[in-house]
């Protein structure tokens, strides 16, 4: 039997050993006489305690040197001298989940491959030229997220050296020219035989355990990157990668627990990159599906009922989900509560209702939540929570308010067999804390700019809460309009806040900044904090209005594209964006270069009236354009100035 030292690097930003990486221990045990953890970095209590038990020695060091140094460090913890003991030694990472297929078929089919000296899990083929220096050429090389040494070459004094000889390394990039590309190459021009489980050269790219994700898991490979859930989603796109598919055939073809995967990747994966990678979205019929399964869910609606009038609207939309659900509600007054309470007592599918009246309608819906609710939610009464309030949108148009009501209502609650396979998504994945509607872009300026002003009151909100999920750069994911399914202990650390009216706006006073717009955008962070995911859902016509319209928004832009790559494209933007947006203007037959003013006081470029003119016409038109996206209420109270700037600039000759 041979015998194998493994030495398993870790690192996390929190010392947090997460179930998945227990999980890989446990399944490389049987392979391994001796394990060596290495966490680069201090471990929390719980984490070095259930870590302990899996393996035979710890070594917690400071956070130097990345994985090259910590391996460095596991090998001269057991010593050169010792390492003649072992056939075999394994170095592996925190970075990969697995086994997605079980260790003991690689295992089989590699100890067949006798002449090999070392080998690995995969191999990323030579790049010319390098993508780190931009010159030469990247070396084959087996990924060091795996790589088995053999007896010949571990002991070998060459092996020794090279360790001894490590330079320092302080980057990303220093950790892959100095180590993980130059292991293969250094030790191959040494005459040492190497292999990958997988052989790269049966798929099309470079880094085919990356770009190639669902065909080297259909070929059961065991392990699946991390990164895949987690890196830039315009990579994906550029490079055709299908995690998705992948996910699904593992789901099909494999025994492994995804929950871990889950679990693991909300803690540090950006919402709406990892929405957009791993795909997580339903387009959910109308008609119960075959497989789902009987609702024993306790389920409540809490509707924010200012406008009474808007009541029956929600009642036909809650009536929906069938089963004896409870009606929860809050409004401002107490005739409106009567009337409210007279209008339940004639709702058959209501089991409990309570009407509550909040003091005063300072800040509005997301107020009646998280204080005037806060005990209901923060007791195990209720499995899942439909949170829907009576939505006027007074600051836009009647048709602009109207679309958007109907985009929530009707992707949240469109018909009894839409609502039934929704409970059924959160009874079969129970990682899944929060269903939302995509967000609202038909009408509405909200793709790229949905932040506005709240980006600093939200990071402001989470450090508060300790809550560390990425924020995402550029449109938060989030329950625009605030009404969303949820399971309440996604939310605890919202509803455990001791809130207070007077930390929200008066009526009168609700804008971009305040307390009630950082709420809406940090509730998927607050979930994926908890251990939850976000889920996108929409009902088929809602897909359908919506997937058309982006689509011809989307090639009506890129029909002006000066590249075809929509990756490059993003690059010259950005760049442009950079610049302060500068378009050419012609001034007298001539061409000339001029930046378009922001609202935000960026300075025009201009030399001659006629251009100022054009200028100052083209920022005032943009601003009136940013204004009525971003603060439509302000808009509107500003716009007969507008008129008359516009008349007045007709007599600048």
């Amino acid at each position: 039997m041979i015998k194998r030292l493994a030495i398993a690097f870790f690192y996390d930003e929190e010392g947090i050993v997460d179930d998945y990486f227990l999980h890989l221990i446990k399944s490389l045990k049987p392979f391994v006489s001796k394990t060596v953890f290495v966490s680069n970095g201090s471990l929390a209590r719980d984490s070095e305690m259930a870590v302990r038990p899996l393996v035979e020695e710890v070594v917690i060091r400071d956070n130097s040197g990345f994985d090259v140094w910590a391996y460095k460090t596991g090998i001269e913890s057991v010593g050169y001298e010792n390492l003649g003991e072992y056939d075999e030694l394994l170095l592996y990472n925190h970075t990969f989940y697995g086994p997605i297929y079980p260790f003991s078929e690689m295992f089989e089919e590699m100890e067949k491959r006798k002449s090999l000296d070392f080998w690995g899990i995969t191999i990323h083929k030579e790049m010319t030229p390098n993508p780190f220096t931009g010159q030469g050429h990247l070396p084959r090389h087996i990924n060091s997220h795996f790589i088995a040494i053999r007896k010949p070459m571990l002991t070998s004094l060459a092996f020794r050296r090279y360790w001894e000889t490590m330079p320092e390394i302080g980057s990303y990039n220093e950790s892959v020219l100095k180590h993980e590309s130059r292991f293969s190459d250094h030790f191959s021009k040494l005459k040492y035989k190497y292999e990958a489980y997988q052989n790269p050269d049966d798929y099309g790219s470079d880094y085919p355990c990356f770009i190639n994700i669902e065909e080297t898991i259909k070929n059961r490979i065991p392990i699946l990157k991390r990164r895949l859930f987690f890196h830039e989603s315009l990579f994906h796109e550029a490079h055709a990668i299908n995690l998705p598919k992948a996910i699904d055939i593992i789901r099909e073809t494999s025994d492994y627990d995804l929950g871990l995967v889950w679990r693991n990747i909300a803690r540090g994966a950006s919402p709406r990159i990892l929405n957009t990678n791993a795909a997580l979205m339903s387009v959910l019929p109308d008609q119960v599906l075959e497989n789902n399964t009987p609702n024993d869910l306790r389920i409540a609606v809490c509707a924010h009922v200012f406008y009474v009038e808007l009541l029956d609207e929600l009642l036909s939309y809650s009536r929906n989900i069938g089963n004896k659900y409870d009606f929860i509600a809050t409004t401002d007054t107490s005739k409106k509560k009567r009337l409210i309470e007279a209008r339940l007592k004639k709702e058959v599918g209501i089991g409990n209702s309570i009407v509550r009246v909040v003091s005063e309608n300072r800040g509005r819906d997301m107020a009646a939540l998280f204080i005037s609710c806060k005990d209901i939610f923060q007791k195990d009464n209720y499995d899942l929570v439909c949170r829907i309030h009576t939505k006027k949108s007074p600051q836009v148009s009647a048709a602009q308010g109207l679309l958007f009501k109907n985009h929530l209502l009707e992707n949240l609650l469109n018909s009894p067999g839409y609502v039934a396979n929704v409970i059924d998504l959160f009874r079969k994945n129970p990682v899944i804390g929060i269903a939302i509607a995509p967000i609202i872009h038909i009408s509405f300026m909200t793709m790229g700019y949905s932040w506005f002003s709240n980006k600093e009151p939200v990071k402001d909100l989470l450090r508060k809460i300790d809550v560390k999920v990425p924020l995402d750069e550029d449109t938060p994911l989030a329950p625009y309009g605030s009404m969303f399914w949820f399971r309440p202990k996604a939310l605890q650390k919202l509803f455990d806040r001791n809130w207070k009216l007077s930390d929200f706006p008066t009526e009168g006073n609700y804008r971009d900044g305040d307390l009630p717009h950082a709420l809406e955008r940090a509730i998927v962070y607050v979930a994926q904090d908890a251990g939850y995911l976000a889920h996108q859902i929409m009902s088929p016509r809602q897909a359908a209005f919506n997937y058309t319209m982006l689509e011809y928004k989307l090639q009506k832009m890129l029909t002006h594209s000066p590249v075809y790559s929509f990756f490059a494209l993003i690059e010259k933007m950005r760049i442009w964006k950079a610049n302060g947006h500068p378009i050419m203007i012609e001034a007298n037959g001539n061409p000339v270069l001029a930046p378009v003013v922001e609202v935000n006081g960026n300075s025009l470029v201009g030399a001659r009236q006629p251009l100022l003119k054009e200028s100052i016409v083209t920022t005032i038109g943009a601003a009136k354009r940013s204004l009525h996206a971003r603060a439509p209420s302000v808009f509107y109270v500003l716009r007969p100035f507008y008129r008359i700037g516009r008349n007045l600039m007709s007599l600048v000759r």
